[in-house]
């Protein structure tokens, strides 16, 4: 576990649903805006979240969903970068069942959004048979795609982390497939795929380039102890080169209660990293809430 001096939890509740998951907070030089998943793990359906903030610890409005003219089952998870005046959110179609598609969308002001083409497709009958959680990343300058892919499957979903990136200087691409950059049998504090309880696979993965030049891997496991509803991990890796491989410094947030957590964005500025994450416990009555964690980043320097 990693020392937060800082942990703020719930940061807000949403105003009409029971769960907020995959927060994706993302600053525009004058406001915060938080993109997310709000709805009911009741029945997983889910809406495209939209807050914003004068400061990251809120408080935080709450607007109208965002709403897409792109069709399937799980729309939801949008990872969002803001570059050069434009913020750019890509977003999974699919999330329980194969297909899927990583659609690409842009605005100027995070409320009004135009949906260009697809930057990726689900590969049928390969380890990307469904494709979903797509984040984007800045490292050493060029532009990647980290998303979870999972083979087909007969009971539940058992994806792995891969990697895409733009061929051209800008988010449009084409982008390019660079294949699996973690995997089951990578992590000793995940589910094996053979696990008699297994829960899920490797998802809500998110790149981010430290200081040292060094890439930490964001991401969300479920450990292979436990009863279900406190198996739920975030976890970092690490490596020297953005295709690793990765080596994992294991869970790195306590819940600090019965309860678990998941899906996070890291950011890094002026010596602090910054955990925006998704957790359910007791006191939320176990409905998913999002949090604030804050550490220093020289952490990482103990890590080698």
């Amino acid at each position: 576990m990693i020392n937060f001096e800082t942990n703020i939890f719930p940061l807000f509740h949403p105003q009409s649903v029971d769960d907020l998951k995959d927060p994706c907070p993302v600053f525009d030089g004058k406001l915060w805006h938080v993109f997310g998943s709000s709805g009911t793990v009741n029945s997983e359906t889910w809406k495209i979240l939209h807050a914003t903030a004068h400061a990251i610890h809120g408080p935080w409005t709450e607007h109208e969903a965002i709403v897409l003219p792109i069709s399937g089952s799980g729309v939801a998870a949008p990872g969002v970068i803001h570059d050069s005046g434009v913020f750019h959110m890509f977003i999974q179609t699919e999330f329980m069942k194969s297909g899927g598609r990583c659609e690409h969308a842009v605005s100027n002001d995070g409320f009004h959004w135009v949906v260009l083409k697809p930057a990726l497709l689900s590969l049928p009958d390969t380890g990307e048979d469904g494709i979903y959680d797509p984040h984007p990343a800045n490292i050493g300058g060029k532009r990647y795609l980290v998303y979870s892919g999972m083979p087909k499957f007969t009971k539940v979903p058992q994806p792995d982390i891969y990697l895409a990136y733009s061929q051209s200087d800008s988010w449009f691409g084409p982008w390019k497939r660079a294949g699996k950059i973690l995997d089951h049998a990578d992590l000793s504090h995940h589910n094996s795929r053979e696990h008699p309880d297994y829960e899920w696979g490797i998802e809500g993965a998110q790149l981010v380039e430290l200081p040292d030049g060094r890439v930490l891997l964001n991401a969300t496991c479920f450990l292979p102890e436990g009863q279900r509803g406190s198996r739920q991990r975030v976890f970092f890796a690490l490596a020297d080169g953005v295709k690793g491989p990765y080596r994992s410094v294991g869970p790195v947030l306590n819940p600090g209660a019965i309860g678990e957590n998941g899906h996070s964005t890291v950011m890094i500025e002026g010596g602090q990293l910054t955990l925006f994450y998704q957790s359910r416990v007791e006191a939320t009555n176990h409905r998913w809430r999002y949090g604030l964690a804050i550490c220093d980043v020289g952490v990482f320097s103990k890590v080698a």
